[in-house]
């Protein structure tokens, strides 16, 4: 008897035709039910043996797709694991971490917060500052919370670029040594980074409302032409055209703006600025209600430090002029060269005498400008704005390091290395995407290669900071214990070099200044009395004239810091 076609037979030509015209390579034919004609009788019944076939086909697994809030979730997550991973819990805290915490701790005295800092980070920290003094605690936290923050600042570009391409984004930015290594730490460069990201992103959003989705155009178009990215791979993700920036989007703007502020008020000038002339300059993007919403934003950050600059400093043109001078005056300085030497260690180049460490890891950072602008090209042709913003936003705020300072620091640049991963994400997505449109597997093959070899390269840098930091920062510790040993316990008064974190350590106040040409208070002794006091100083110098008949004491438990400590008499 000859075989009845069945249903799933007659449809298969025309689900071929389909899936060429569509592209889709998903096969409708597997979830197709099949059935065969039983007779004249009109009844169906299961063609023998698919029962057991269905049966044995193995589960296929599914990835998210390319719109997925799963992509810049798990870069998110993966970002928080690698610092737990990777930097110790209990790495004890640096001398500028100290100044933040201690402003909010309630077991330790506050350190001088001098006129260059911002009371950001000790709002940040205080809900853990406040209820305990564990390190393991506050860096757990912090890890977090910076996952959190990156996860929030792409998702402030969800409807300009495909989640999978602001995924990738996230995996480079997050995957560079200098990310990994501050993001537990207790320091405003990392969080000014997550401000101007989401601010770029929600200022976009806000100038140029989304298109109908059957124009094709507008900021949620593909990254690039439709011809050269197919909606299976980049799928639009418009929204209707509102006309106007929504209120949510607004708020949300104004918001970030001010916790960027608020953590760097001085980087946050630079930002505001390039947004504020970009909304005034581009005519589509001239919205009186963005301007307010940046100009208001950075108002509520900047009130706080303009308060502060009035009743501590003399008003924020002196509290300015005092910064400046504790940063050995502002100029025109070979800044890139220093940061260029510092790209992978230390964290601190001051002054910057030393030579370029590594310089085969540091390649990148003389590629990043023309991955940059590869990025702008590419998503120019696709008439698209965004790259292009965010370029100049992160030049904007590199530049004051670039040529203004003369000393560098790797976390100086972390912003910048935010905003410039957009436009480096679109270069990448677009030979990633090439390479599968074209059958060109060895491009793709180049580019994944490159970005692994990449990744690694920062893990390596990474490892040896870490190390290195953990080491030194124990000795704090140490030499806050030799102190113990020697009487000085709280409430006690530490003056000298370091004296900020050993203080901390030792639960001991600091002095705001190093030395001074008199003891900073009367009837302070090393042992009794009401408050004791020590000066430390390193082995090669000399203490100050009002030490120099003190008791000196070389602290055992230090080695880098080879230390002296410096007691009155009891």
């Amino acid at each position: 008897m000859a075989r009845t076609p069945c249903v799933a037979d007659q449809m298969r030509p025309y689900l071929a035709r389909r899936q060429r015209r569509t592209g889709r390579s998903r096969n409708i034919l597997s979830v197709a039910p099949q059935y065969t004609s039983a007779g004249s009788s009109g009844h169906t019944q299961a063609q023998p043996g698919l029962k057991h076939a269905a049966g044995r086909r193995k589960p296929t697994v599914r990835l998210p797709g390319p719109e997925s809030i799963w992509w810049i979730a798990a870069v998110a997550a993966l970002f928080t694991c690698a610092q737990l991973l990777a930097i110790p819990l209990h790495m004890g805290l640096s001398w500028d971490e100290v100044v933040y915490v201690s402003q909010v701790s309630a077991h330790v005295p506050a350190a001088f917060f001098d006129p260059a800092r911002s009371r950001g980070i000790p709002l940040l920290v205080a809900p853990v500052a406040l209820l305990t003094s564990s390190i393991a605690v506050l860096r757990a936290y912090l890890a977090v919370a910076s996952g959190a923050a990156l996860f929030g600042a792409l998702i402030a570009w969800r409807r300009l670029r495909p989640a999978w391409v602001l995924a990738l984004a996230g995996l480079m930015f997050s995957t560079l040594w200098v990310t990994l290594y501050y993001g537990p730490q207790a320091m405003p460069d990392e969080w000014l980074a997550f401000a101007s990201l989401a601010a770029v992103g929600l200022f976009l959003r806000a100038v140029t409302p989304a298109s109908p989705p059957e124009s094709g155009g507008g900021p949620n178009a593909a990254v690039l032409p439709s011809t050269v990215l197919p909606s299976t791979v980049l799928p639009s993700t418009a929204l209707p055209s509102t006309g106007r920036p929504g209120r949510w989007t607004l708020a949300l703007l104004a918001l970030v703006l001010a916790a960027g502020t608020l953590v760097r008020p001085g980087d946050a000038v630079f930002l505001v600025a390039v947004l504020a002339i970009a909304g005034l300059a581009v005519r589509s993007w001239r919205h009186w209600s963005v301007i307010v919403a940046i100009v208001a934003g950075f108002a509520a950050g900047a009130a706080e430090w303009i308060v502060e600059a009035y009743l501590r400093f003399g008003g924020p043109l002196s509290r300015l002029h005092l910064a400046s001078a504790e940063q050995g005056g502002f100029g025109l300085h070979l800044g890139a060269w220093y940061e260029l030497k510092a790209v992978n260690g230390p964290t601190l180049c001051r002054p910057c005498s030393i030579g370029w460490r590594y310089p085969e890891l540091g390649l990148w950072w003389l590629a990043l400008p023309v991955l940059v602008v590869g990025g702008i090209i590419v998503a120019r042709q696709a008439g698209r704005a965004g790259s292009l913003l965010a370029g100049l936003c992160s030049l904007a705020l590199a530049s004051q390091y670039l040529i203004g300072v003369d000393y560098a620091a790797p976390r100086f640049l972390i912003p910048a290395y935010a905003l410039a991963a957009v436009p480096v994400a679109d270069l990448l997505a677009w030979v990633f995407v090439t390479a599968l449109t074209k059958n060109r597997p060895g491009i793709g093959a180049v580019a994944i290669i490159a970005l692994t070899l990449q990744i690694a390269s920062q893990l390596i840098v990474l490892d040896r900071q870490v190390t290195g930091t953990v080491t030194f920062h124990d000795e704090y510790a140490a030499a806050a214990a030799d102190l113990r040993k020697l009487g000085v316990t709280p409430p006690c008064l530490v003056n000298g070099s370091q004296r900020i974190p050993i203080a901390f350590y030792a639960g001991c106040a600091s002095t705001p200044d190093s030395l001074g040409a008199s003891p900073p208070a009367a009837g302070l002794t090393s042992q009794g009395g009401t408050t004791r006091f020590a000066v430390l100083e390193w082995t090669h110098q000399q203490p100050p004239a009002y030490a120099k008949n003190w008791r000196r004491v070389v602290l055992p438990g230090t080695g880098k810091l080879t230390m002296v400590a410096y007691l009155p008499p009891r």
